[in-house]
């Protein structure tokens, strides 16, 4: 791998420890978020540049990330005004790690084709720990030579990246990745309180299950904290809720039923009316009675 000149876009709780790994490798990095004060304090930290548009940012750059909100954000620092597309070079390639919709992935993987360069959707699984460690799960659509050109820079931040098709695949598989995640919080939060209903020792009780087959990333990661009923940080619940949606829309153009994974976005609604918005998505368990956290 060569280092290469690089441009990230989005330096949100993922984007941020994400770049810097790019830089602690060796590569020339450039940097753009909306708050610019952000961007300054990752420079400071990390050194390379920051831009004052994605397009600023773009410009030269033989790869571009980006780690934003959604679609409409997706979108803004890509097609939109000032946006990364407008500088990308020849030959380059886009890299988007936001958890967003398929229909737009395949939408700017025809822009950029059209445009002289390559586009992956490569959303990512592990959370602002597996970020910071640089430990990431990443899930990518596109095609197979542009995968292998992006894969070692990927490594750099993650510990499984694996083509799953065509463009949009990536994002498809995170939708699987979403779905699976809402029932097992679910199941989990259920048999965090009955354990303190029952009267048993609820971190004991995990330590003991956790090497069994009820075992899960959420249990080994998620058990300790929700018995001591500690939700500020993780993965959000309106990031959550946001992942749900896009699954439900998918859901309907491709036939499937969603029955567990609506029934608990439903429960998420829940925690925002409770003013748990930003709450770790493990705060499920605030909706259940227990008699004790320990």
């Amino acid at each position: 791998m060569n280092n290469s000149k690089i441009a990230f876009l989005g330096l949100g709780v993922m984007g941020y420890p994400m770049a810097g790994h790019l830089a602690k490798h060796g590569h020339e990095v450039r940097v753009y978020n909306r708050t610019t004060a952000k961007a300054g304090k990752w420079v400071e930290e990390h050194g390379g540049q920051s831009a004052a548009t994605p397009a600023e940012a773009a410009e030269g750059a033989d790869f571009v990330f980006a780690c934003v909100g959604n679609d409409d954000d997706l979108r803004s620092v890509t097609i939109a005004n000032h946006g990364a597309f407008q500088n990308m070079k020849k030959g380059s390639v886009f890299i988007d790690h936001t958890t967003a919709s398929a229909n737009v992935a395949r939408e700017l993987y025809h822009v950029a084709q059209d445009s002289g360069f390559d586009f992956l959707d490569a959303p990512v699984s592990g959370g602002q720990a597996g970020a910071e460690n640089g430990i990431l799960t990443v899930m990518i659509g596109g095609d197979q030579p542009v995968f292998e050109r992006a894969k070692p820079y990927i490594d750099c931040f993650s510990q499984a990246a694996k083509l799953m098709g065509e463009s949009g695949a990536g994002q498809l598989t995170k939708m699987v990745n979403q779905i699976c995640i809402a029932g097992l919080v679910q199941g989990l939060s259920e048999g965090v309180a009955f354990a303190a209903n029952a009267g048993l020792d609820a971190n004991l009780v995990f330590d003991v299950i956790s090497k069994g087959a009820a075992q899960s990333w959420q249990m080994v990661n998620r058990s300790e904290t929700m018995v001591a009923n500690q939700f500020e940080f993780g993965f959000a619940v309106d990031w959550m809720r946001k992942d749900l949606g896009l699954c439900f829309d998918e859901a309907k153009s491709n036939g499937s039923e969603l029955p567990v994974a609506k029934i608990v976005d439903s429960f998420y609604g829940d925690v925002q009316a409770a003013g748990g918005n930003r709450y770790d998505t493990s705060s499920l368990v605030t909706r259940l009675p227990r008699k004790d956290l320990s």
